[in-house]
């Protein structure tokens, strides 16, 4: 019992690090690193003294510290008002290479989002992700509504609010290419030894509540 105990312990100072090449139309790609534990959620640039987003699974907060302001905004869980009539996205997902799925994501006839994803590949931080992007729903619902009208996009709404965890749900994703052009690659998903410090955000830095 003493040696089981001993494995269980290692395992739980642990980290899972996911590694993404992400690139936006017309700019060079960039590294995304994702650190993860069973409380936290960290996106960086792999600078660990750089700006980062840290998700606190607990407390369903979303926290953005931006070391050159020398501020942490803080977003919280909140409420989306009612899908609009009419809104019927398509999920289209087919058997990919084995242990993964091709899925296609369509609204009105318009790809929204297309990829790869891998259900047993590190699924918890799939979960993650879409807990990430629930809270930042009804800030990014706010952001399309203030948009003028002629650029505002059905398929911001399906990436980013209505459908923001649908395909992740399939599992993490290994390649996703947006209806913007914006694309996403997977490099290497490892488990690192737990730095506790890296998921805590720097006491001399004020927290600011984003607007609800």
């Amino acid at each position: 019992m003493l040696c089981v105990f001993a494995v269980g312990a290692a395992h739980a100072a642990d980290m899972t690090a996911v590694r993404y090449v992400d690139q936006d139309p017309g700019d060079p790609p960039y590294l995304t690193r994702i650190l993860l534990t069973p409380d936290f959620m960290r996106l960086d640039d792999g600078n660990d003294d750089g700006d980062f987003i840290l998700l606190d699974r607990g407390q369903q907060k979303v926290i953005n510290v931006m070391r050159g302001n020398q501020q942490a905004m803080v977003f919280s869980a909140g409420k989306l008002p009612p899908r609009p009539a009419g809104w019927k996205p398509v999920l289209d997902v087919q058997a990919g290479a084995p242990g993964t799925q091709r899925f296609r994501l369509t609204v009105k006839g318009v790809v929204c989002n297309e990829g790869v994803a891998a259900a047993r590949a590190a699924p918890e931080a799939a979960r993650a992700m879409a807990e990430l992007k629930s809270i930042l729903a009804p800030m990014q619902y706010r952001v399309w509504q203030d948009t003028p009208a002629e650029l505002q996009h059905d398929c911001d709404l399906a990436n980013q609010v209505w459908e923001s965890g649908t395909t992740l749900k399939l599992g993490l994703p290994l390649e996703e290419r947006e209806f913007t052009g914006r694309t996403r690659q997977f490099e290497s998903e490892s488990k690192q030894p737990l730095r506790p410090e890296l998921f805590r955000v720097p006491d001399s830095m004020p927290r600011v509540d984003a607007p609800s």
